[in-house]
């Protein structure tokens, strides 16, 4: 009896290694699968991403003509213009200011659709959508009727509160607000159903806890709401920054940079430098100027998401 419970033991002993060694092998071809199933996608995010992007890189070392290597020499020029740090600064103005108000309006049209009945939630969630779903062209030639000087709906209202006609567009001040004022209106609903589903997942749990500890409302948002969205609040905020400092579509509709370049972002007065001056390379120079500040944002907040979700 003795010898069949020894021989046993050794051929579990032995059936050990080879379960291990199989699990092994099926692992290596399942993330081989995935590969080779990932691999179309990872092909065209090179094809349409990595190669414009090292393109671009080589055509800012050119001059204008393309012909020739001159190195650096196209940052040094741009750098001592005065109108490049002008569109470096409102174009972080514009990015800041418009994610800002983005987020709060997302956050507390958030809690409201959060808070009305379930048949209720469906039909203001598709309601509140539309500006983020309509294409952003189309919906800024709408606010440019609203803001032209001549038949401007918003100077029509205000004309019966006897305040005189703004100039929206004409202005240095009021053109920066109405950029930021139309991004504000295209991107908050994002923010809205992202926080929306964000809130979804906290449990009611902790709410009833806090009302029986006697916490009011504020209290239970600084101390529930925020930290349980606190990772979704910085990945929708990295993203809509990255998309911000991108804007084109807005700008160049409604001014054009204008009055006096006064609203150029990054990528209008790109477009204006590399292909209405037809000058490529310093238009690309212009462009590349975004990587490191973008960067810089990312390092941070996704290093305090990682922070966070380790402490978990």
């Amino acid at each position: 009896m003795a010898d069949v419970v020894v021989e046993q033991g050794r051929s579990v002993r032995a059936a050990s290694p080879r379960k291990r060694a199989s699990l092994h092998n099926a692992l290596r071809r399942k993330s081989t699968v995935a590969f080779f199933l990932t691999l179309p996608l990872i092909l065209l995010i090179a094809l349409l991403v990595l190669y414009p992007a090292f393109y671009s890189m080589h055509l800012a070392t050119l001059n204008k003509s393309m012909q020739k290597f001159v190195g650096f020499g196209n940052f040094t020029f741009l750098f001592k213009r005065e109108t490049f740090w002008m569109v470096v600064r409102q174009s972080c103005i514009f990015a800041l200011t418009a994610v800002f108000f983005k987020a709060l309006m997302g956050f507390i049209v958030a809690h409201f659709v959060h808070n009305l009945p379930a048949k209720g939630q469906r039909k203001w969630r598709g309601m509140l959508l539309v500006p983020w779903v309509i294409p952003p062209a189309m919906s800024t030639l709408a606010w440019l009727w609203l803001f032209d000087p001549s038949y401007s709906a918003f100077n029509y209202t205000l004309s019966f509160f006897g305040v005189g006609p703004i100039p929206w567009l004409g202005d240095t001040f009021w053109a920066r607000f109405s950029v930021i004022l139309v991004n504000v209106w295209y991107g908050a609903p994002f923010f809205m159903i992202m926080y929306l589903a964000a809130l979804k997942s906290v449990p009611d749990q902790l709410y009833e806890a806090a009302s029986i500890d006697g916490a009011n409302w504020w209290q239970k948002i600084w101390h529930i709401t925020l930290p349980m969205m606190r990772n979704i609040i910085a990945i929708t905020t990295l993203f809509s920054l990255i998309v911000t400092f991108a804007n084109f579509d807005i700008v160049r509709i409604l001014t054009s940079g204008g009055p006096l370049d006064s609203t150029h972002l990054f990528a209008t007065w790109a477009f204006q430098v590399g292909i209405q001056s037809s000058d490529i390379p310093l238009g690309a120079c212009v462009s590349l100027f975004m990587v490191p500040i973008l960067a810089v944002a990312a390092i941070f907040i996704l290093r305090d998401v990682n922070k966070r979700g380790n402490e978990a």
